[in-house]
Formats: structure tokens, C-alpha cells, sequence
């Protein structure tokens, strides 16, 4: 079973000095502090410009990250220009929206963190007394770790906390709470980000098939497709993304880097270790930095485990960890696919693609009871977190109730559909659209049957 939830290697992210431009199809200027958060500023805050890469996107250097909102561009659109009225509408949303409370940020990481460890505490006095309460306690455990999850993602993007030390250092302890080496899961995060809704380069955490490929597989692989990506399977995926994957990638890589170094040390004996070493390339880890949080997440990680091994006996121990942890990273897969994956979503080719599209017909808003948006971070408000990035979680509401109209577009799911959204999960890239195995059987039956000349 494949689950990707990184996208391909190699993204670098300008974080804090680089702003991008892009203008969509409806003449909207649209300005942000990373490719992955368009962001709006008058024309006279903007530096120079230099293109990168073939597709012609500009990034802006000069620019501090986390300022501004989505404005016409007084080019296309008549009636509108510098005007002071315009520009004060960008200052109040940014100053709104578009702002982190160190204080507030604190107060979410330690209720959770916090939280998670009075519930270990439960669960290991539950032991002696029911299995039942025992099972109440895991559940518990996935849903505070699951939050814990949205929490270092936020940090990711620098936004639960204004400074940008407190994202890394936080971001660092909920990646092992969570089991994520946390730096190298966000620059892969911002890679769909930057690219969503562009289905060529990134296809969601379950690797969404395109019709052709799905068609091209056999009815045992169909199967086993359908059933990765249905609730049933989610747990499965959640223990390879949470505990499987970040601990193999970074052993294989690590066995992988030692035998280099010594065969490399037998050949060149005058060579130092760190010179040998710097010549080592992998997929595992794009950089030496990437290595270093890989290793500090697993070997921090690892000795929590023993510890906790010793506290509770080993197989108690995983028993809740391997199960509470697999539960939340199924419940985050599930909820994070179907806020890109419904009827009928917009998923482009590289040639077609727009990224404010992207955001807006390829990103749902999932409406979610209250507990439930407490516990993911307001993660629902998908549409608004994919149109900037750097709007803190506890803002995300305010923000969408603020200007309703601006997003009357996006498809609105409740927690009912989303076992049925799940079952959209092939690419059209015909229609460039994510359609059900329903629709592309219809579509496979409404083929007229051409027999011999």
C-alpha cells in the first residue's frame, strides 16, 4: 500500500523573503508570502521581480511574509484602483485574519500536549480496572493526537505563533508527539500547497489513480484500491503514515549512508568522514538539515518508547500506542482527502492549472460539529487555509463568516458525506475533474461495443 503524504522531493521554500504573484483568469492580483499562501498587496509594497523555473511564476524578495488579503487588479477591473478605501479593506482583514498570538498559540500547544499526557496516566491506571475504559482512554488518545497533528502542521506554515522560533521549537515537540519528523513533513506539505489542485504534480495522500490508470489495472488491484481508500482501510494507512514510514525512511536511509561512508573510506583513507559523508545522495532526505530532524525526531521518539515500555509493560504499551495512533492518522488521512477529493472537484493537468481555481473548486469546507473542528484545528475551513496559510487556526471562522460571499463557490460537505465522498477517487483528466468509480463505470457502459468490420 502506497501512502503519500509528502509529495515529490526537492520543493524549497524561500520562507519569509519570497513573495509570489500569479494573476487568475478573472484579472485578480493575488500576492503572497509563499507560493502557498496569496496574499494581496498594493502595487507600491511590491520589490523586484524574478522569474523562476519554466512555468514563468515570479516570487517577489523584499517582502516580509503574512500581510494581505485577495484584491482586483486595478488593470482588469474597471472601478477599481489605489483607492484609500481599497487599500484600508486589505489592512483590517490582514490585521483581523492574518495575525498569530504568541499567547494563544501557547495555550493550544500546552492544553493538548498537556492533555495527551493525562490521558497516557488514564490509560495506564484503566489497565487493572476494564478493558472497556481502557479502549475509552485510546479513543481519547486519538483524538488529542490528532490534534496535535493539525497543531504542527499550523506550526509548519508559521502561523500558531508570530514568532517564527516558537513554530520551529513547538513544531519540533508536536512532531514527536505525533510521530512526524515535523521540518521535513512541512516542506512537503507546502509542496501541495503550492501545487494544489495541479494534478500532475501532486495526487493527495492515497496516490489518486487517473481513469486510465485505474483501468489499466486488474480486478484484484481495482479492489484493493477501492478498499485503500475507504474508512475501512484508513487505520492501516494511518499506522504506515504515523509510525511505519517515519521510522523506516530514516533507518534505511541511515543504514544506507553508513555503508557509503565506509566503502567510500576504504577507497579514499585520506578523506575525513563529514567530507565522505556530504557526497552521500538518497531519496530518503533532500539535505543534511532534513537528516538532522529525521534523526532527533526518531531518536527522541524512540526513547520515549522505551520509557513508557518500562512504565507499562511492552505490550500494553503498543497495544495503545500502535492502536491510538494509527486511528488518528486514518481519522487525519480521511479528513484531509475528502477536502480534496468530492464530487466532481477541480483537478487540472499541469497545462490548465490555476492556483486560486485550485483553492476554491478543488478545496471543500467541511462543515464539522464543533467538537470536531475543536479537535482538527478549524482544518475545515479548508478553502480559506489553502488562499493563505498564514491565517492562525483560531481566525479561520471569523474569516469565513466574515465574507461569505467570497467563497459561495466552494463545495460545502457535512460529516454525513464524507463516506461518500470517499468514493471519489479517480482523476478525469479528460473533464480534469475528480470523479466515483460509480460514474466512471457509467461512463466504461456508455461506450458503444464496436465489434468486427
Amino acid at each position: 500500500m502506497r501512502i503519500s503524504g509528502t509529495g515529490p522531493r526537492g520543493a524549497r521554500f524561500h520562507e519569509d523573503i519570497l513573495d509570489a504573484r500569479r494573476e487568475n483568469r478573472n484579472g485578480l492580483r493575488v500576492v503572497g508570502s509563499c507560493p502557498h499562501c496569496k496574499i494581496a498587496r498594493p502595487k507600491q509594497a511590491l520589490a523586484r521581480q524574478t522569474p523562476v523555473g519554466a512555468s514563468g511564476t515570479h516570487f517577489t524578495v523584499g517582502v516580509r511574509a503574512g500581510a494581505g488579503v485577495i484584491a482586483p487588479d486595478p488593470s482588469s477591473t474597471p472601478g477599481v484602483g489605489s483607492s484609500s478605501r481599497h487599500v484600508e479593506e486589505q489592512r483590517r482583514v490582514i490585521r483581523q485574519h492574518a495575525q498569530s498570538s504568541n499567547l494563544r498559540g501557547l495555550a493550544q500547544v500546552l492544553t493538548a500536549v498537556a492533555s495527551l499526557g493525562l490521558l497516557w496516566w488514564g490509560a495506564a491506571l484503566s489497565v487493572g480496572v476494564s478493558l472497556w475504559l481502557t479502549a475509552a482512554f485510546v479513543l481519547l488518545i486519538s483524538l488529542f493526537t490528532l490534534r496535535v497533528f493539525t497543531l504542527m502542521h499550523e506550526c509548519g506554515h508559521g502561523s500558531l505563533f508570530h514568532r517564527q522560533l516558537l513554530n520551529r521549537t513547538f513544531g519540533f515537540i508536536l512532531g514527536v508527539a505525533a510521530g512526524m519528523p515535523q521540518h521535513v513533513w512541512s516542506k512537503h506539505h507546502n509542496y501541495h500547497h503550492a501545487h494544489n489542485g495541479n494534478w500532475d504534480k501532486y495526487r493527495g495522500p492515497y496516490t489518486t489513480l487517473s481513469v486510465d490508470e485505474y483501468a489499466g489495472l486488474s480486478a484484484a488491484q481495482q479492489f484493493a484500491y477501492r478498499w485503500k481508500c475507504s474508512i475501512a482501510g484508513a487505520p492501516i494507512a494511518g499506522f504506515i503514515y504515523l509510525i511505519f514510514n517515519p521510522r523506516f525512511t530514516w533507518i534505511m536511509g541511515s543504514i544506507n549512508l553508513a555503508l557509503h561512508v565506509i566503502r567510500q573510506k576504504i577507497a579514499q583513507p585520506d578523506k575525513s568522514m563529514r567530507t565522505l559523508a556530504a557526497t552521500f545522495t538518497t531519496r530518503y532526505w533532500q539535505s543534511p538539515k532534513e537528516y538532522r530532524h529525521m534523526s532527533w525526531n526518531n531518536i527522541i521518539l524512540l526513547g520515549l518508547w522505551a520509557v513508557m515500555s518500562h512504565a507499562l509493560g511492552t505490550s500494553m504499551f503498543f497495544a495503545i500506542y500502535v492502536t491510538s495512533l494509527s486511528l488518528a492518522g486514518g481519522a487525519g488521512i480521511v479528513l484531509f482527502t475528502v477536502q480534496h477529493n468530492f464530487r466532481h472537484a477541480y483537478a487540472s493537468d499541469e497545462e490548465h492549472w490555476d492556483y486560486e481555481t485550485g483553492a476554491i473548486e478543488g478545496t471543500s469546507y467541511l462543515m464539522l460539529p464543533a467538537w470536531l473542528n475543536w479537535f482538527t484545528a478549524n482544518i475545515g475551513y479548508h478553502h480559506i487555509h489553502h488562499l493563505c496559510a498564514t491565517i492562525p487556526n483560531y481566525r479561520l471562522p471569523m474569516c469565513h463568516e466574515e465574507y461569505p460571499d467570497l467563497f459561495s463557490a466552494v463545495a460545502r460537505l457535512k460529516l454525513g458525506e464524507v463516506r461518500q465522498s470517499l468514493g471519489y477517487i479517480l482523476w478525469d483528466t479528460r473533464a480534469r475533474r475528480i470523479i466515483s468509480v460509480a460514474e466512471y463505470r457509467d461512463q466504461m457502459n456508455a461506450v458503444p461495443d464496436v465489434g468486427p468490420c
